[in-house]
């Protein structure tokens, strides 16, 4: 059992390694539900990215039989604060589909 308070939710994004390049805590985010379709939009926080994928914590790696490691496209969870007024007038659920965009247009090198 989850408990989850609903004031206070946060998305996990999942983005592909190479788009994380320019992506770090404090920008700006738009987020859609495809509960609610595009006339609702989400704003939130990026938080933090995740200490390593999903792949890295499971239980069974992904190799072939020789051995040889498979190359796959990692993803990243991306923690996305969501604004607590937006989830009053749309409240959101758990395991729902969301598009994310986040605002990298501050990133410097």
């Amino acid at each position: 059992m989850s408990v989850v308070p609903m004031q206070n939710m946060h998305v996990n994004a999942n983005f592909k390694e190479v788009q994380l390049r320019k992506v770090k805590a404090g920008q700006a985010a738009k987020l859609t539900a495809d509960f609610y379709g595009s006339s609702v939009i989400f704003h939130g926080r990026v938080v933090g990215i995740a200490g390593g994928t999903g792949s890295a914590f499971a239980i069974i790696p992904a190799q072939n039989a020789t051995g040889n490691w498979i190359k796959v496209v990692q993803r990243l969870p991306v923690r996305i604060e969501l604004d607590p007024e937006e989830l009053k007038l749309h409240p959101l659920q758990v395991g729902l589909s969301m598009q994310v965009d986040i605002d990298v247009s501050d990133y410097k090198k």
